[in-house]
């Protein structure tokens, strides 16, 4: 399973973000992220940051 190779980051995003274990995968692109229809009718993530940007 792929998400065997991430579960370090998995548990780090989980820990100190207080994530749960779905979010985290998400956050990792290891799944489909949800996107939410704004007001102005444009899409946006879920979340406001990268993994990538937390793990700098």
């Amino acid at each position: 399973m792929e998400s065997n190779n991430y579960q370090m980051a998995i548990d780090m995003l989980r820990c100190h973000l207080g994530l749960s274990e779905e979010e985290a995968k998400q956050q990792l692109g290891l799944t489909q992220q949800p996107t939410t229809e704004t007001p102005s009718g444009t899409t946006q993530s879920k979340f406001p940051y990268q993994a990538s940007s937390l793990m700098s």
